[in-house]
Order: C-alpha cells, then structure tokens, then sequence
C-alpha cells in the first residue's frame, strides 16, 4: 500500500501599516503636525482573496479617522448584508504604497487584505510558502502592464 503525502496549502499572514492619507496631506500642507498623522501597524493581517479590498474592524476605522464615502450591499458567509466604505487609507507593505477604500467589518473581526490593493501593490500570495511574493518592477521586468 502506498501512502500519498499530500502538502498542506497554507494561510497567508502579514504585517502592514494602515496610515490615514487626509491626515498626510494635512500635515505637509501644516494644518497639523506630522505627530497627529493618525496610523496603525497590523500584525496577522489574513491575506483574503475572497476579499476585494481592505477590510478593517470598526474600532480601527474609528481610530484612524477615515472619512465614510457611502453604504453598500456585501455579501458575506451569512449572506447580503450592509457595510460601509471609508476613503483614503493608505497601505504600507512590503516597501510598497498605496491608497485605498476600506470596508468596515463588524466590530471584533480582524482585519482583511483583499485582492484589489494587492494588485496594485504588485504583490502575490504564495500559498505553499505562506508568505506574500513581491512582484519586480524594474527597467527590464514589471507586474505593471498597459496593452
């Protein structure tokens, strides 16, 4: 009898920092200092690609300052329902910069990394490792594309 050992797919975890972007732009125009710059560093932020965007827990939302663009329908594993869409959080991760909407979770979830800012960030879950891949953009090769 011949046993298969199969190797298990792994989750993708990572560490990034949330920053709100209005409050960038206030503090290089001086409105208020860079000190004020509200922000927060994740830990153990599931890399979901079910997910579309970032999703943040409503105490963090609430922490950062970000401002409510509108209401939407989500469905989600208990079906459709309501969440709201914040504008202007910017993302920190893998010496890479974005800035994104972010969906509010209901309070007590952790907080989620969808497809979409990994995309754009240029960056790929690698199951097998269970790390995040940083995609090249130099002269001779990039994830970039305009065809």
């Amino acid at each position: 009898m011949q046993i298969e050992h199969t190797e298990e797919i792994g989750k993708v975890f990572t560490t990034l920092t949330v920053i709100n972007r209005a409050d960038q732009i206030r503090a290089k125009d001086g409105t208020i200092s860079p000190e004020e710059v509200r922000s927060v560093t994740l830990s153990n932020v599931l890399v979901d690609t079910g997910a579309t965007t970032l999703c943040l827990p409503k105490n963090l939302v609430a922490k950062l300052g970000l401002e409510l663009q509108k209401e939407v329908d989500v469905a989600t594993a208990m079906g459709i329902g309501k969440a709201r869409i914040y504008r202007d959080a910017t993302i920190l991760l893998s010496g890479r910069e974005g800035t994104f909407e972010c969906l509010e979770l209901p309070g007590g979830s952790d907080a989620l990394l969808g497809v979409i800012p990994l995309e754009a960030l240029g960056l790929e879950p690698d199951l097998k490792n269970q790390k995040l891949k940083v995609l090249p953009i130099s002269p001779t090769e990039t994830y970039l594309t305009i065809l």
